[in-house]
């Protein structure tokens, strides 16, 4: 089954790290394209739970009305080494034109190196919705109502 669900989008390289190297899919079906590390060190590291500011190395504009970029932690470096995503998603608004900067979080118990050029996110390009805000004095009910984390047991 063959499909085009492309976007339109417009990157600006910010540092030599892209000269050896482009962002690109790492397969035809791949869902996000590789954020690499950009720093002038050889490597940084990373204490147990400490954060790092990395540059991506790169800008981005997005040319689809109704698109935003959203950069998620790569599944073998959070899995394996215990880097993610600092906030969870890092968002990147349409209109943002300036350096994408990713905060990796050590969650694990060992320091942690990243070497210039590691890939060290993923960034994927999904809709999303503007909410149309409407103050009301009460919500209508549901079964869950405001039953919150674990109401609905274990299984």
């Amino acid at each position: 089954m063959s499909y085009d669900c492309s976007v339109e989008v417009k990157v600006k390289y910010l540092h030599k790290v892209w000269k050896e190297n482009q962002l690109e899919y790492a397969t035809t079906t791949s869902a996000g394209l590789d954020l690499r590390a950009c720093f002038d060190e050889e490597s940084i590291e990373i204490e147990p739970g400490d954060r790092a500011k990395i540059s991506a190395g790169l800008s981005i504009e997005i040319c689809q009305p109704g698109i935003a970029g959203f950069v998620f932690s790569r599944s073998g470096l959070g899995a394996k080494d215990g880097l993610t995503v600092a906030q969870g998603v890092g968002v990147i608004d349409p209109d943002y034109r300036g350096p994408i900067i990713v905060f990796l979080l050590n969650t694990s118990n060992e320091r942690r190196r990243i070497r210039r050029g590691q890939r060290i996110a993923q960034l994927v390009f999904q809709p999303y919705h503007h909410a149309q805000i409407i103050p009301v004095a009460e919500l209508t009910d549901t079964d869950r109502g405001a039953g919150g984390f674990g109401h609905t047991g274990k299984l």
